[in-house]
């Protein structure tokens, strides 16, 4: 029992090595210098944040024409000699020197303020962009002691540590035992003793270990050579007293470094705490991620043996093509040379010495009268026909084989454009068209040069601001048109859309996320009633009675003729073809930017139609005041009731701002603000209250108590010209229909 006891320890503390040996290995990539690939030796810290080995930033600003400044001073503690950097033996460099652009620095007969002196750019290896180090190059930046203790910890700790030896040993050199910080040495114990004789000042030096690199006890301004007590937030630098006071820093924010100290651990604690308490999450994103990477080869592959096979295919058709032209051209070869064959035998009949022609002369001799008529008539009958096909001989007759031409050039560019198949471009969301109502309507197009797509998806999803975790995607597929139609969404609420194509390549990208506000209420769908009276000589209804267009004519013109007395100009009155009387309702219009003066609001049916049953004068109605922005009949000081209507006053494109709205929105007028491309109006029936909104940010403009101890109906009114449009219901609208809530959960 005791020896399994003892194997499972040992087997823990191995197991502890080994993590400890593998966190020591990953850590190492994050001590390399970028520039010389080995462990930091005296880092800097560039204003990118990044780290670089003095004596690489050095090399780098030689490179590039940047001269040393033997005057100035070091900028930060001070460097140990050449010989304590491996490094440092390729050349001699000064400690730490400031670095200028040659021809240019602050020299004896300069005269100060002449010109702006020039800043020095560093090439930051990891930014791959140049960094401003300032006037004094780097001479202005600090050195990275934290980063010079871990790197010293980390090469004790994995034993790469070479011997340190003593530096005033005369060969063969002893192993120091013992450092100064003062004289920045090592030494064995005899040159320690040596050097620090008792009762003189350098026996104060405390000896230290030996080390190759000699840190100060603190860092010091590059500026002032002062310890540096203060950190400015503005500059996201460490300052010094002196640097409080001067120009550079005045009025910055100013916080003393053990609050700096403070604020930045407890802040890398948390980022810490919350990486080390996600390790699972990373884990898993690792696990996807090389699962991703095998799917990739996996795909990759398969790619290659689908390209092998389609091109193996395109050669095998082009194989049998070939061997079908081939054919065609042996079989054309042979019908013509079979022809021209028959014509070379009979022209060769003709020759003299042709077998026709000497018996022809055979013939010829035979003195026997009908023995030579009986035989010439046969003869002649055949060189006539040889006459003739002399006589009637082209050149066409012997010409070879026509010419077989194939026309490729279609072929060919078919074969040049040959390329995979490219997936749909993410879409690109319409936003002028989309818009979310009694459904939300959804409309997209793919980018220009983008690869056609055979059908989308769409996905979405309610936001919850009060859980922090996000709901699952629902998604609708198959949808073979550029726009589509989610039925019955939550009232108040904000929903999420994207979409996607997908053609033989597969899925595309996903659009970008589009937030829909949904209506704070349920959406009334009403018409404008055409029978409530209203002069039809200056109103005109649309057919579908969901528009209304308001007509000065006379009226207007003869009202013209009184405007240096009395401006006497009819209001003409609109309402809804419903009465609301429980419940909370929502609906939205559209008003002509380019409308004289128009009201949209509600109002109890009795008290409207008892208002408008005559024509009012604009001057002086009986219960509206035109200097209050909108109609709420709540100008009887000596009731305190709700007004029986509330409108929100619409002019030449601009809202006149109700009394107790607040200012932040309005104009530099101060009393309107810009008319939105839709209205929307939200009736609480049960709380007396309207509320008017900018339908498309949904932002709240305008809220009011109305009077609802009865019927309630929207209601329009136009003074002069004017037009107003009802938005149209998405169900009817549109005919693409999706429930929502209906669909598999995307996983």
């Amino acid at each position: 029992m005791a020896d399994r006891d003892e194997l499972q320890a040992f087997t823990s503390m191995m197991d502890a090595l080994v993590r400890i040996s593998t966190s020591m290995k990953n850590m190492e990539r994050e001590l390399l210098c970028p520039v010389c690939k080995e462990m930091y030796k005296h880092p800097l810290i560039l204003p990118c944040k990044h780290n670089v080995c003095q004596v690489c930033a050095s090399e780098i600003l030689l490179q590039r024409g940047y001269i040393c400044d033997p005057n100035s001073e070091p900028n930060s503690p001070a460097s140990s000699p050449v010989t304590r950097s491996p490094r440092m033996g390729r050349r001699v460099v000064p400690k730490q020197e400031r670095l200028l652009k040659q021809g240019f620095g602050t020299y004896p007969g300069r005269k100060r303020g002449a010109s702006h002196p020039p800043t020095v750019l560093f090439p930051c290896p990891p930014c791959q962009c140049d960094v401003d180090l300032g006037e004094r190059g780097l001479g202005n930046l600090f050195r990275n002691l934290t980063l010079e203790r871990v790197v010293e910890r980390y090469r004790q700790t994995v034993n790469i540590s070479s011997a340190i030896m003593c530096q005033f040993c005369k060969p063969p050199q002893l192993e120091a035992t013992k450092g100064c910080t003062e004289c920045r040495a090592t030494f064995c114990n005899e040159c320690f003793k040596l050097y620090h004789p008792w009762g003189t000042q350098k026996a104060q030096h405390e000896p230290t270990p030996p080390t190759l690199t000699f840190k100060p006890k603190g860092l010091m301004c590059p500026d002032h050579k002062e310890e540096v007590l203060l950190y400015c937030k503005t500059c996201q630098r460490l300052v010094c007293q002196i640097c409080r006071v001067r120009r550079n820093h005045n009025g910055h924010k100013m916080t003393p470094i053990v609050s700096a100290y403070q604020a930045l651990r407890d802040k890398l604690n948390k980022s810490l705490s919350y990486i080390l308490g996600s390790q699972h999450i990373v884990q898993g994103q690792i696990s996807d991620l090389e699962e991703s990477m095998r799917q990739t080869e996996v795909s990759g592959a398969r790619a290659q043996e689908e390209v092998l096979q389609l091109i193996g295919a395109l050669r095998s058709a082009l194989e049998e093509k070939q061997a079908a032209l081939t054919r065609t051209i042996v079989e054309r070869q042979k019908e013509r040379h079979d022809v021209l064959e028959g014509q070379v035998w009979e022209r060769q009949a003709l020759l003299e010495s042709s077998g026709l022609v000497s018996y022809t002369q055979e013939v010829m001799k035979e003195t026997d009268q009908p023995c030579f008529v009986l035989a010439a008539k046969q003869i002649h009958e055949r060189m006539q026909r040889a006459i003739e096909g002399v006589q009637s001989f082209r050149a066409a007759d012997c010409a070879p084989l026509p010419p077989f031409k194939l026309d490729v050039s279609r072929e060919m560019k078919l074969l040049t454009d040959l390329h995979f198949v490219r997936a749909p471009d993410a879409p690109v969301i319409d936003t002028q068209r989309t818009y979310a109502y009694d459904h939300i309507f959804l409309s997209w197009r793919l980018p220009q040069d983008s690869a056609p797509a055979w059908h989308y998806t769409v996905e979405f999803r309610k936001t919850d601001p009060k859980h922090k975790g996000l709901k699952l995607w629902q998604r609708q597929e198959e949808i073979w048109a550029l726009s589509t139609v989610l039925e019955g969404p939550d009232t108040d609420s904000v929903y999420v859309l994207r979409v996607k194509g997908y053609n033989k390549a597969g899925y595309g990208e996903y659009s970008e996320d589009i937030y829909l506000h949904t209506p704070p209420a349920q959406v009334l769908n009403f018409f404008l009633d055409s029978s409530c009276g209203f002069p039809r000589d200056r109103l005109v209804v649309s057919k579908d009675k969901r528009a209304v267009r308001s007509v000065p004519g006379v009226p207007m013109l003869f009202a013209a003729e009184r405007l240096m007395t009395s401006c006497h100009v009819s209001m003409e009155l609109v309402l809804g073809d419903v009465a609301i009387t429980q419940g909370q309702y929502y609906w939205e219009c559209s008003v002509d930017p380019s409308s004289y003066v128009l009201k949209v609001g509600v109002g109890q049916e009795s008290k409207l139609q008892e208002l408008f049953q005559m024509p009012q004068d604009v001057a002086s109605p009986s219960r509206y005041d035109p200097d209050s922005g909108h109609d709420s009949g709540a100008e009887d000081a000596t009731l305190d009731l709700s007004p029986a209507f509330a409108f929100l006053t619409i002019g030449m494109g601009k809202i006149l701002q109700p009394h107790g709205s607040p200012p932040n929105s309005r104009d530099p007028t101060g009393c309107t603000i810009p008319l939105p491309p839709r209205l929307g109006v939200c009736l609480d029936y049960e709380k007396g209250r309207v509320g008017f909104y900018d339908a498309v940010s949904h932002r709240s403009l305008w809220e009011s108590s109305v009077d609802c101890s009865g019927p309630v109906c929207p209601a329009f009114c136009f003074i002069g010209g004017g037009a107003l449009q009802l938005q149209e219901l998405v169900s009817i609208k549109h005919e693409r229909k999706v429930t929502i809530g209906g669909f598999t959960k995307a996983e």
